[in-house]
C-alpha cells in the first residue's frame, strides 16, 4: 500500500498545478471567442475580383498619337491599356483586401472570363452622386405625340456604361471558386480628345480619361458605380506613362469609393 502524502506537500502540488494551467486556460479562451492574440495579424475581411473591360469597350481618340510615339499597333495599344488598368487597380486594392485579377493568368481564367462577358449586359444610365450614393435605376422613356409623330424625350444628364448581371448563378459560381465576395467590373475605358481648334493645331488641347465601372457584392448587390475621370496633358502619349501616372489616379479614386461603400453596407 502506498503511503499518503503529508497534507502540506499535497497543498503545494495542487497550488503549483493551478498556476501552470492558467496560461493554457487563457489560450483556450482566446481561441474559443475568436479574438486574435497580441502580435498576430487579423485576416483581411474582403476579397475582390477585378473583371477587365471587353476589347470592344475601349474607346480612344488619341491612339494615333500613341502609335507615333510608341510604334505599337492599335491592337497592341488596346491590350496594353487593358492590362495596365487592371494592374493599377490591383496595386491600389491589394493593401486593403485580397485581390483576384482575371488577367493575371489568362490560361486559367480564360473560360471564366468568357462566361462573365456572356452573362453581362450594359446600360447607359445616369451617373450617380458619390456624395450620397444610390444605385441607378432603370429609367422609363417618356413618349409624347407631337404633330402626329412619336417623340422620345431626350435627357441631357451625364451618363455612364453600367454593367448588369443576367445570370443568377454567375456570382455564386465565382464566389465558390475564387472565394471573392466583391466584384469590380471595368465596363468601359474612354480616352477623349476635346474638340476644339487647339486640338487641330496640336497645342494645349484638353484631354480626359474616363473609366466606367460597377462594384457588386457576392449577393449581387450594386454598392458603387459610375465614372472616374482624370485630365491627360496633351504632350503625354507614352502608354507606360499614361498607365503609371494617370491610370494610377483613376485606381485611387475607385479604391477610395469602394472603401466608403463598404462602410455603408456594414
Amino acid at each position: 500500500m502506498t503511503q499518503a502524502l503529508p497534507y502540506t506537500r499535497l497543498s503545494v502540488l495542487v497550488f503549483l498545478s493551478c498556476i501552470l494551467c492558467l496560461p493554457l486556460r487563457s489560450q483556450d479562451k482566446t481561441i474559443s471567442t475568436g479574438t486574435v492574440a497580441a502580435g498576430s495579424s487579423a485576416p483581411k475581411k474582403h476579397k475582390i475580383m477585378i473583371v477587365p473591360f471587353e476589347n470592344r469597350m475601349y474607346l480612344s481618340e488619341i491612339d494615333f498619337q500613341i502609335n507615333k510615339e510608341s510604334k505599337l499597333s492599335a491592337r497592341q495599344i488596346k491590350s496594353l491599356m487593358r492590362d495596365g488598368m487592371n494592374e493599377q487597380l490591383y496595386k491600389k486594392l491589394k493593401s486593403r483586401m485580397g485581390v483576384v485579377d482575371l488577367l493575371e493568368d489568362t490560361v486559367k481564367t480564360k473560360k471564366d472570363l468568357e462566361d462573365i462577358y456572356r452573362f453581362l449586359s450594359y446600360q447607359y444610365q445616369k451617373v450617380p452622386s458619390q456624395e450620397h450614393y444610390k444605385a441607378p435605376e432603370k429609367e422609363k422613356q417618356q413618349k409624347t405625340i407631337e404633330k402626329g409623330q412619336l417623340n422620345v424625350e431626350s435627357n441631357s444628364d451625364a451618363r455612364f456604361m453600367n454593367a448588369k448581371i443576367k445570370s443568377a448563378s454567375l456570382v455564386p459560381y465565382l464566389y465558390g471558386k475564387y472565394k471573392t465576395d466583391l466584384y469590380l467590373f471595368v465596363n468601359e475605358l474612354d480616352i477623349k480628345a476635346m474638340n476644339s481648334p487647339a486640338a487641330d493645331m496640336n497645342t494645349n488641347a484638353a484631354r480626359k480619361i474616363v473609366l466606367h465601372y460597377t462594384v457588386y457584392t457576392y449577393d449581387a448587390k450594386e454598392i458603387n458605380s459610375g465614372i472616374a475621370e482624370v485630365d491627360l496633358p496633351p504632350a503625354v502619349n507614352n502608354p507606360n506613362k499614361i498607365i503609371n501616372s494617370y491610370f494610377s489616379q483613376l485606381a485611387d479614386i475607385v479604391a477610395a469609393r469602394i472603401d466608403k461603400a463598404l462602410l455603408s453596407v456594414k
